[in-house]
C-alpha cells in the first residue's frame, strides 16, 4: 500500500508506462474509492486488439486493480478518440 491514493497511482503508472494523449478517471463507487472507470487514449494501442490493450493496462496497474472492488477501462488510439469526439 502506498501513501498516495489509488486513483493517483493509477494515473502515474499509466503515464509512466504509456504515451498518454488523454486520460480520464471516474470514481464509480459513490466517492468511496473502491471502483473506478478509466479512459486512456494512446498511440501505443495502435495495431492492438482490445484484449491486448486491456492486458497492457492491467499489467501496468495490477497492484492498484487488486485493491479495488471494480475496475473498467476504455482504451483508444488518438484516431479512434478523434472520431468519437467528432
Amino acid at each position: 500500500m502506498s501513501e498516495f491514493p489509488v486513483r493517483d497511482r493509477i494515473e502515474q503508472k499509466l503515464r509512466a508506462g504509456l504515451k498518454v494523449n488523454h486520460f480520464e478517471i471516474v470514481d464509480t463507487s459513490g466517492n468511496c474509492g473502491s471502483s473506478y472507470a478509466i479512459v486512456v487514449v494512446s498511440p501505443d494501442f495502435a495495431k492492438k486488439m482490445t484484449l491486448a490493450r486491456h492486458k497492457l493496462v492491467n499489467g501496468l496497474i495490477a497492484d492498484e486493480i487488486a485493491e479495488l472492488h471494480a475496475f473498467t477501462q476504455r482504451t483508444m488510439t488518438p484516431e479512434q478518440w478523434a472520431k468519437e469526439k467528432a
